[in-house]
């Protein structure tokens, strides 16, 4: 795929979604930390679900900790993996006061250091609460880039690394927004929605249907 096609590939996609963003709910880095955080293997709804019931009573660091694990793992035993989560979240509460003061780190490194944040958690808090141009590549970016050949690779780090290097600058801080949501609703993993796609004759996947 050439440098004029994925330029228009994203040229569509915002002209489609100008203002893209995380379907999780949050109003504050630490809100946003949480939700990611708690999402792994459960869907943004569920997620979503939960922390109505947790924000509203503790949403700081601090707040997490006063709690209590029993306190947490009650508001989010609706989520898939709520015992290690609750356990992870405490730890990164702990550290989040011992090493910064309560808030969220904005570097990589800090982030990473964090129980529970690997590279596409710390990707996502990057991008979308300090506004890096980060790549946080899930399972819909992974099949989104490699069907349609805008960065194809062989594990999710290629992947990122491809995109990175082939999005174009002035779509680059919104593009794993667009992404994820075109995998979610349209390049769907078993019959792709192809029919009502808004990049069709631009991408370069093979097996088409005509689904919308």
């Amino acid at each position: 795929m050439n440098a004029q096609k994925r330029y228009e590939i994203f040229s569509r996609l915002r002209d489609h979604n100008p203002t893209p963003t995380t379907e999780l709910h949050w109003h504050t880095p630490f809100e946003l930390l949480t939700a990611v955080l708690l999402s792994a293997q459960a869907t943004d709804v569920g997620v979503n679900k939960a922390t109505a019931r947790l924000f509203p009573i503790a949403n700081t660091p601090q707040g997490i900790l006063d709690l209590g694990i029993d306190g947490l793992k009650d508001k989010i035993k609706t989520i898939g993996l709520y015992n290690s989560k609750a356990d992870n979240l405490m730890k990164t509460c702990h550290l989040l006061l011992e090493r910064h003061g309560g808030e969220v780190p904005d570097t990589r490194e800090a982030l990473e250091a964090l129980p529970g944040v690997g590279r596409k958690t710390a990707n996502v808090i990057l991008n979308t609460a300090f506004g890096q141009p980060t790549m946080a590549v899930d399972t819909h970016i992974f099949r989104v880039a490699n069907r349609t050949r805008i960065a194809p690779g062989k594990n999710v780090l290629e992947v990122e690394q491809k995109l990175m290097r082939h999005v174009p600058k002035d779509f680059l801080h919104d593009a794993h927004h667009w992404l994820i949501l075109h995998g979610r609703y349209t390049c769907v993993a078993r019959k792709p929605r192809c029919g009502s796609c808004v990049i069709e004759d631009l991408c370069e996947y093979k097996d088409k249907t005509e689904i919308e």
